[in-house]
């Protein structure tokens, strides 16, 4: 970790970077397509995504390649998926927190969380996201039932290639930070998972603009979610 005198030195550098990358970063739109469905055969399961923009499916055109329909995809082999996607572009988890006042209270089995680019590039501090991720926690189990919840881990942001020296290393150390916060809590709550996903460091990886996935990384992240929910018992 940079330690205050290095990143003091290096603000000027990383702010004039962080202001060239949203000018110049391709700005690719949502996934269009339903956001809620019912797919498969079996034993019933409510799955509910929320999230930014990869929840939402920026990187690839339609939902069925995105991240929900890969994953209702995935999970109806063994069961009837009934899903909802509620996901925003530049969302932070304080932000999702508020988002959660547009769903209809009903209860899901499972919450698939895809949140925390948004929060890294900002700067949200170590303890406000552990409270924020703590609220939306108590939230979801309060008001919706949900009895597990996925959290998938940050991406190595030193990896978007829409990111330059030094700024891609400063954010991809963030990102590993807030990750390790993620994964201690998630040690010490039943029925929270955090999840690392294995996508490589290929380019293929990502979509056209270098910073969010592509439709082979979203159909790789689905499937290491399905397999992860597929092992846990639901009662």
């Amino acid at each position: 970790m940079l330690d205050s005198l290095q990143l003091i030195a290096l603000a000027p550098i990383l702010l004039w970077q962080g202001r060239k990358v949203r000018q110049r970063t391709l700005r690719l739109p949502e996934a269009a397509g339903a956001r809620t469905g019912s797919l498969g055969q079996g034993l019933p399961l409510r799955v509910l995504l929320l999230g930014d923009s990869a929840a939402a499916g920026v990187g690839v055109g339609r939902q069925e390649d995105a991240l929900a329909g890969q994953l209702a995809a995935q999970l109806s082999s063994e069961h009837q998926v009934e899903w909802q996607l509620l996901a925003e572009s530049g969302l932070k988890c304080q932000q999702l927190l508020s988002k959660l006042d547009d769903l209809t209270v009903q209860p899901y089995d499972c919450v698939v969380l895809s949140i925390g680019v948004n929060d890294v590039t900002a700067g949200t501090k170590d303890q406000q996201w552990l409270a924020q991720l703590k609220q939306l926690q108590e939230r979801l189990r309060r008001d919706f039932h949900v009895q597990h919840i996925f959290i998938s881990a940050i991406p190595p942001m030193q990896y978007f290639t829409a990111l330059p020296a030094p700024l891609n290393g400063y954010l991809g150390r963030r990102a590993q930070r807030l990750n390790r916060l993620t994964a201690q809590l998630a040690e010490c709550a039943d029925g929270l998972y955090f999840m690392p996903i294995e996508l490589g460091v290929d380019p293929q990886m990502l979509a056209a603009d270098g910073f969010h996935p592509s439709g082979q990384a979203y159909r790789l992240w689905a499937e290491q979610v399905a397999t992860r929910i597929k092992t846990t018992s639901f009662t």
